[in-house]
């Protein structure tokens, strides 16, 4: 049996989110402060145009937990978003093991949840480039 190659597949090569998108992750970020938020990142061709919210997700100040058994089969969906209230947008252990579950790239954002208040993050939790288009 050949081996997949994942780097073919279309959800790891994405180039860019909408800047609609990101006003709404960071508009929801804010406004569900001072708990953390938490949502599904969904591609349309190499750029993350929407958010999958989760049924089931529990937020709390120091955490968004997944329910993934409640997860669609969509073969969109590229990764996570979720913020952390404390202000840092570097992960925690407990985000690295998220990563490293789930997703080729996982968004972090953080007070005060502007344009410059968030970070991109691959599935192994190194530092990724995400371009704003329109």
């Amino acid at each position: 049996m050949p081996l997949i190659d994942f780097s073919k597949d279309p959800r790891a090569n994405v180039k860019g989110i909408r800047k609609r998108t990101l006003r709404m992750i960071l508009a929801a970020s804010k406004s569900q402060y001072p708990e953390e938020f938490g949502a599904l990142l969904r591609v349309e061709e190499g750029v993350i145009s929407e958010l999958v919210l989760l049924p089931g997700t529990v937020s709390g100040e120091r955490h968004a937990i997944f329910q993934f058994h409640n997860m669609p089969i969509d073969f969109t969906i590229v990764g996570t978003v979720h913020s952390h209230p404390s202000g840092s947008c570097h992960p925690s252990q407990a985000d690295l093991d998220l990563f490293r579950r789930f997703g080729w790239m996982h968004i972090i954002t953080c007070m005060p949840y502007d344009r410059h208040s968030w970070a991109v993050y691959s599935g192994t939790g190194a530092p990724m480039e995400l371009e704003v288009v329109d």
